[in-house]
């Protein structure tokens, strides 16, 4: 039999304070808040979802064992880096500027537990 639809709708990223990673996805970011749920004082949950993603992310208390900030080299394919780039410096978020690469154009963040972040604007298909 074969696998035919595999699809990643969820990362978990590990931090320390959830209240304030929250707040910077959400309010800083842009993200979209989806669920945000305490089950009991060793279990929180909750998830974000980047606009139009199909993929989002979770974070919490008691959903992983991932050192804060260990989660590298995630990448979210954006229409437009200046855009990207603007948006986050607009909201304060400390992030790189615009890299020109023959595969595409990179903004590069990271939240306050320095989990990293990288936005792709793809470069023009034929």
């Amino acid at each position: 039999m074969a696998i035919t639809d595999w699809r990643i709708e969820l990362i978990i990223l590990p931090v320390t304070d959830v209240d304030r990673t929250k707040a910077f996805y959400v309010d800083q970011v842009g993200f979209v808040a989806d669920f945000d749920q305490t089950v009991t004082e060793s279990l929180r949950f909750v998830q974000l979802t980047p606009p139009g993603s199909a993929c989002s992310i979770a974070f919490g208390i008691g959903l992983t064992e991932m050192e804060p900030g260990s989660q590298r080299g995630l990448q979210v394919v954006v229409p437009n880096a200046d855009d990207a780039y603007e948006h986050l410096r607009s909201n304060g978020v400390e992030a790189t500027p615009v890299d020109e690469q023959p595969w595409g154009r990179f903004v590069t963040f990271a939240d306050p537990d320095g989990n990293v972040w990288t936005l792709q604007e793809l470069p023009p298909r034929p």
